[in-house]
């Protein structure tokens, strides 16, 4: 996990804001930072973590202008497709947890069962301790689940797990509502992971994938309707 420290410049660039806005935050105590003789000062993770719970909570029309801005202001993304991450053995569609722990747990071993997660308990823990710090629900009865801190360490390579659940269960949407989708993002690299986040997110906010995911009947039309919805898609 890295410990790298970024000045102001490299952290705005890093997480795509202007300079001024990042400034602000830290000087409104928002983020985690450090001022040496009048310079900002960014730790990598903190600030990782930050912009996944920034992002998040940002609403539709801001979310869909950072994902502008990741994507090059192309749907497609520079050829990139958050279709590709998905596959069957890490799709389950009656997922039976009723609660939040036990939806962490069966979302950790749907991963596992990929055969590309290198420490099981280390992602229980970090999905664990980021649900703690603030829910991954984001309404629409989705959730996107991911470590607290971006470690790459902790993959052998990036993909999605994806699960729905039995009934909608609370998970702590600002919406009140209950959270039946569950998007479990496990990425090795931190620009994708912000992609992933902010693709995933558009989605579910502006085209008809969840409802076209309560409907799907095997794996395979779960991850063709994300491919469909994904390849329809317009900022």
């Amino acid at each position: 996990m890295s410990r790298e420290v970024f000045t102001l410049k490299q952290a705005a660039q890093h997480v795509h804001l202007q300079m001024n806005e990042l400034r602000h935050f830290a000087q409104r105590g928002e983020i985690d930072a450090v001022n040496r003789g009048g310079e900002w000062y960014f730790e990598h993770r903190a600030l990782d973590e930050w912009a996944q719970r920034e992002m998040l909570a940002a609403p539709h029309r801001d979310l869909a202008e950072q994902h502008r801005l990741m994507t090059g202001g192309r749907a497609g993304g520079k050829g990139w497709s958050v279709a590709d991450l998905f596959g069957e053995a890490t799709t389950d569609l009656a997922v039976r947890a009723k609660a939040k722990a036990g939806i962490l747990r069966d979302m950790t071993d749907l991963a596992v069962a990929g055969g590309r997660v290198y420490d099981a308990e280390a992602l229980f823990r970090e999905l664990v301790a980021r649900e703690e710090a603030a829910s991954t629900a984001i309404g629409e009865n989705v959730a996107l689940l991911h470590p607290r801190f971006h470690d790459p360490y902790l993959f052998e390579e990036s993909f999605i797990a994806y699960g729905r659940a039995e009934r909608p269960i609370y998970f702590g949407a600002t919406d009140g509502e209950g959270t039946r989708h569950f998007f479990l993002v496990c990425s090795t690299d931190h620009e994708q992971h912000l992609r992933i986040l902010a693709r995933l997110a558009v989605l579910a906010h502006g085209t008809d994938l969840m409802r076209r995911l309560d409907s799907a009947g095997s794996a395979d039309e779960a991850i063709a309707a994300v491919r469909e919805c994904e390849a329809a898609y317009r900022d």
